[in-house]
């Protein structure tokens, strides 16, 4: 059996993002979860000071990176993956149902850059597949909801759940985004709420409930049972399917989602430079109904 991991997170607090390095001590092996690379949306500048963080600890440490590994293709944070990928050699992860989100955002922004079957990522991910970092086995738990492709990273006692729960006093993921689903969401929640009381779960966001001053992001499956605000025990399939769609109907759209799919559905890559040699993110345009009856060209 392997080891239990030597875990560091790295909080960029811009995007309220975790990042996890994650290492095996008897080989000094590891892997990052979740990486960010660092986006000014007013300038259209990309920067790789979070990620240069997380280089910088690993090598410190004497680590070797052997695999970095993304929950889903985030809405709010745009990844670092290949960039940590061509710094390093490591091979890039996700779960297999990334091709179903290409699928779904390919049309959507008219990409013709983007495989659609996911080879963009070295490796694609089964639910119950073990991944190898040294001798620390990391078995991947398929939990749908937020997106159809969220998967959570189970190292011994340790889980990486991304985006599915946050913090108990926060909740739950959203699931209004194309493909999310509350009743997938809900028996995901339940698979890990089922793990073992003193399980850590580690979350991939914090946002500070109000009335807590402090970042948090890690909590056990009994905390999260006895305590989230958005699932507590008892609490019915419908209940909280309900409870979901009222919420959602209140969320803004992420400042990032534009850009951000169209780098993490291609695995951290950026788009192609074009024939100016500039690279540029597509945002569809959604006109009020007068612009289209005027005849606006």
């Amino acid at each position: 059996m392997s080891h239990e991991p030597v875990i560091r997170p790295f909080f960029d607090e811009s995007t309220s993002t975790v990042t996890y390095l994650v290492s095996d001590p008897a080989t000094g092996k590891a892997a990052v979860i979740d990486s960010v690379l660092d986006y000014d949306p007013r300038a259209g500048k990309v920067l790789v000071h979070t990620a240069d963080a997380v280089l910088a600890a690993a090598a410190a440490d004497g680590l070797d990176i052997e695999w970095i590994l993304e929950t889903h293709a985030h809405a709010d944070h745009l990844s670092a993956a290949s960039y940590l990928r061509s710094r390093t050699g490591a091979k890039v992860g996700t779960g297999e149902h990334i091709r179903e989100v290409q699928a779904m955002f390919v049309p959507m922004f008219n990409l013709d850059d983007v495989s659609g079957d996911g080879s963009e990522f070295d490796g694609l991910f089964r639910d119950g597949e073990l991944v190898r970092i040294g001798e620390l086995d990391i078995e991947v738990m398929y939990t749908p909801g937020h997106t159809p492709a969220c998967v959570s990273y189970r190292a011994g006692d340790d889980v990486f759940v991304g985006d599915t729960l946050f913090m108990p006093d926060y909740g739950t993921a959203r699931t209004d985004f194309p493909g999310g689903s509350a009743k997938m969401l809900y028996h995901s929640i339940q698979r890990l709420l089922q793990l073992p009381d003193d399980t850590r779960l580690y979350m991939c966001h914090d946002y500070k409930a109000p009335g807590r001053e402090h970042f948090a992001w890690q909590t056990t499956v009994k905390e999260e049972r006895d305590h989230n605000v958005h699932m507590h025990r008892g609490m019915s399939e419908a209940e909280f399917i309900a409870m979901r769609g009222q919420r959602d109907a209140t969320l803004a759209t992420p400042v990032l989602l534009l850009p951000a799919i169209q780098a993490n559905i291609r695995a951290g890559n950026l788009p192609r430079a074009e024939s100016n040699g500039v690279r540029y993110f597509k945002i569809p345009l959604t006109l009020d109904a007068e612009l289209t009856r005027s005849g606006m060209p």
